[in-house]
Parts: structure tokens; sequence; C-alpha cells
């Protein structure tokens, strides 16, 4: 959290159980100081209260493992949906020339 810089990253993917802060906690810091950057949780974690905990919390998407690709790409492109394009275009691909 003390590198985290504002608009730097679109979307943030994130497990529950990590080594010294949970995803949850994450999450909850992110909220606390404004950050409305979308986080999509995968994890092996079942609970229904973890995953409720996680949706009320802001998360854009809880996801149990395993995980086709498919329904991650979904999930990411719909986070990115709502984050919107890059400012001035930044990011965005230019017609070649050839």
């Amino acid at each position: 959290m003390a590198d985290y810089v504002p608009g730097r990253f679109d979307c943030l993917i994130t497990d529950v159980s990590m080594p010294g802060l949970s995803g949850l906690d994450l999450l909850r810091r992110l909220r606390s100081i404004g950050s409305p950057i979308p986080v999509i949780i995968v994890t092996a974690d079942t609970n229904p209260t973890t995953r409720s905990r996680a949706m009320r919390g802001g998360a854009h998407a809880y996801l149990t493992k395993p995980v086709s690709s498919d329904a991650l790409l979904r999930h990411l492109q719909s986070a990115l949906r709502r984050v919107g394009p890059p400012p001035d275009g930044e990011g965005q691909e230019t017609p070649s020339d050839g």
C-alpha cells in the first residue's frame, strides 16, 4: 500500500489469502482512501460469508479457483469498461503506417 499511486493501474486482481495483508484488508484500505479501482478477487475460499464481505466491501467480482481464462477475461473487461478510456488517448493503439 505504501507504493500505491492513484491512476497508475486500471484494475487490481488479488487473492483473499496473502502473506501480511489479506485481499479483503487490501480492498478495505483502498476504499478507505477513496480509491475507485476495480478489484477482482480470485481465490480458493468458497465461504459465502467471505464472498459477501468482499462484494459488500466493493469488489467488482469474486471468482473461485479454478477460474477459466475466459471468465477472468470477461470480468476484467467489465471492470475496465467501468474505469473508462485512459485520459488523452494514453494506451490506445494507433493505426500502422504500413
